[in-house]
């Protein structure tokens, strides 16, 4: 067990454990805002090298260059430009970035602070997911204290520099936690992507050059700038740098947050984490969330790094690892997924639209046993004309669950027919099931 800990790099959580964390007193006194101090002595070029040098790739999914994202802004066009952050996590399974902003929101305040004078940004958002009310609280009063105490408003520690920061509840919406549909809703119109091109670097919030951040991406900001590019890119894998919470999540003995070198193993993982719950064993999981193809106990070893799970056919995501063991129905779990697509849809294009309610309905029917083989054809095909065709990603992660799962279990949705229902007792897959 010693050992596996040394593999652990706490820095985002690292004062979780501190009672008052969550408070400037003690951020400032955990050293919180220093790398502020030292960022406004910087050029704003340097503070963007920095991050291009540090190899910081974004935390919310698909692990654009931040460093390259910044660079991207238009420049001249007389209109303002923005930093808004994507505090919008609302898909199974990930959950880092709500208790990130519960245990320290501080961290993701001076991130914001830095990266808006590191773009010439002048007024920032958070948009954050509307149910998570005490998290919206807890945004609120650490932005307050900001303020209070100078580092936020105008002359901020007498550097000349300006800014604004407000906190935006969004509605629960999933589909606004893409960041074209985020923008639309910020703006007060209805969440539904945006044609791109054009980008929003370059028209994005009221047509101005915009950034678009995840939460973990601005947080690990005054770590970089505090550190060094050099300290932050000696992590993680050699395109992969860096460090990331891991989700742990589902039949795990430990579930939670393990802040980690990308390219660490779920092997791994689930050795600090007491393994999959006692007397049952690994049957399926999830590298990035419920939008992430699904691996099987096979893939245990694969580096979670960007390029490694990829090459094994599905991506890293959000790291969040749900873990499933052989009590779970593959077909239930797929259900559940599609689901939450079919509702969270937009409805803006047929593909994603029309498709996800169709896997749904297809799906029911397939769990109560109705139906043959020929219909796992039938359902390949739907997710097969949504893949690559929907407007935005969305459509694109709900057919995810349904490739991956014929693929590695087939012969379990083929026991629904021949049992004519689901073969699985689903209390045994709770936390009370035997």
């Amino acid at each position: 067990m010693g050992g596996a800990m040394t593999t652990l790099t706490p820095v985002l959580t690292k004062n979780w454990d501190q009672a008052d964390s969550f408070t400037r007193e003690a951020y400032e006194r955990n050293g919180g805002y220093a790398s502020l101090r030292t960022a406004l002595g910087m050029e704003p070029s340097a503070i963007v090298d920095a991050v291009k040098d540090s190899g910081l790739r974004g935390r919310g999914g698909a692990g654009f260059p931040t460093g390259m994202k910044w660079g991207f802004l238009a420049q001249g066009t007389g209109k303002p430009t923005y930093l808004v952050v994507n505090a919008d996590e609302s898909e199974p399974g990930t959950c880092k970035d709500i208790p990130l902003m519960m245990a320290d929101p501080h961290v993701l305040v001076e991130g914001v602070i830095i990266s808006s004078f590191a773009i010439g940004a002048h007024h920032a958002f958070i948009y954050v997911r509307g149910e998570v009310l005490h998290v919206i609280r807890r945004l609120q009063e650490a932005v307050k204290e900001a303020y209070e105490a100078g580092y936020l408003g105008s002359n901020i520690l007498g550097s000349g520099f300006d800014l604004e920061l407000v906190v935006h509840s969004g509605a629960g919406a999933y589909i606004c936690g893409e960041e074209t549909a985020l923008l639309d809703s910020l703006e007060g119109f209805r969440g539904q992507p945006r044609l791109k091109p054009p980008f929003p670097a370059v028209a994005g919030l009221y047509g101005g050059p915009t950034v678009v951040n995840n939460v973990e991406s601005i947080a690990s900001v005054p770590s970089i700038v505090g550190k060094g590019a050099d300290w932050f890119a000696s992590m993680g894998t050699e395109k992969s740098k860096g460090f990331g919470i891991f989700s742990l999540s589902g039949h795990v003995t430990r579930p939670g947050q393990y802040e980690a070198p990308l390219g660490i193993t779920l092997r791994e993982l689930l050795d600090m984490a007491g393994g999959v719950r006692e007397g049952h064993e690994l049957k399926f999981w999830t590298p990035g969330g419920s939008s992430t193809p699904i691996f099987t106990a096979e893939h245990l070893d694969v580096p979670l790094d960007f390029e490694s799970v990829g090459a094994a056919g599905s991506m890293l995501g959000t790291r969040a690892l749900q873990i499933f063991d052989e009590t779970t129905c593959v077909l239930r779990a797929v259900l559940r997924w599609t689901e939450f697509y079919a509702h969270e849809s937009c409805g803006k294009c047929t593909p994603c639209r029309e498709g996800t309610y169709w896997l749904k309905q297809m799906l029911k029917r397939l769990e109560k046993g109705q139906g043959g083989e020929e219909d796992l054809t039938t359902l390949n095909d739907i997710a097969d004309n949504i893949l690559g065709r929907s407007f935005c990603a969305l459509g694109d992660g709900a057919t995810s669950p349904i490739h991956s799962s014929i693929k590695y279990f087939r012969e379990e949705y083929l026991r629904h027919f021949e049992h004519g229902g689901c073969p699985f007792d689903t209390a045994k897959s709770t936390k009370w099931g035997a």
